[in-house]
């Protein structure tokens, strides 16, 4: 089977493991070669730790949550966290890495998510795609907002427990709120809802 190219777009460090992890371990699994790009660092994450410091731990629990997920390669792009923005020279960016690259799945936050910095990179995505008419398949992921329309339904049953391990490697996250535990309930939901037949587990998509 030939290996394909996954580009995973993540507002915020741990993003990426609540909304697709199960489905990017199963890219792992099959040889695809994933590379996830942290459009923050987070740093704006802890409420009365500073930033840079927030920024270091949460860049360090991105590759220890990369390491349990076993994808092939990480950035960081540094936009501001809480302020993230459509501009030019990000949308630009973007593009470069679309054309250099050529991906043939991308996976991004939906664009009615209620965090402003997930609709922002809903934007982004929808925008390069169109302006490099790109040829990648786009599929929007679930994280503070379940979505309605379903596009594409992955059954993680088998990569459940590594997707946990690795939204728990977050531990600043976890910390603050259950993340781990609210994602293993909506994946559970989407398993015995929309994944039938098929395994307990589920991840959800709608394509852009």
């Amino acid at each position: 089977m030939k290996k394909r190219r996954v580009l995973v777009l993540s507002p915020h460090p741990d993003d990426e493991a609540i909304g697709c992890g199960g489905t990017l371990r199963g890219h792992v699994e099959q040889g695809d070669l994933v590379q996830v790009i942290f459009l923050t660092s987070g740093e704006n994450g802890v409420r009365g730790l500073d930033p840079k410091e927030t920024s270091r731990i949460r860049k360090k629990e991105a590759k220890a949550a990369a390491k349990v997920l076993g994808y092939w390669s990480l950035e960081f792009w540094r936009e501001p966290d809480g302020a993230l923005k459509l501009t030019r020279p990000l949308l630009k960016r973007m593009k470069e890495k679309l054309r250099i690259w050529k991906p043939a799945l991308v996976y991004a936050p939906h664009p009615r998510e209620m965090h402003p910095d997930h609709r922002a990179t809903a934007r982004l995505i929808r925008r390069a795609t169109e302006e490099t008419k790109s040829a990648a398949e786009v599929r929007l992921y679930e994280i503070w907002t379940p979505l309605q329309q379903l596009d594409h339904v992955q059954d993680i049953s088998k990569q459940m427990e590594i997707k946990r391990a690795a939204i728990r490697a977050h531990q600043s996250q976890c910390a603050i709120m259950r993340v781990d535990e609210s994602a293993l309930a909506l994946a559970r939901y989407r398993g015995e809802m929309h994944s039938w037949p098929g395994g307990r587990y589920a991840e959800v998509f709608a394509r852009l």
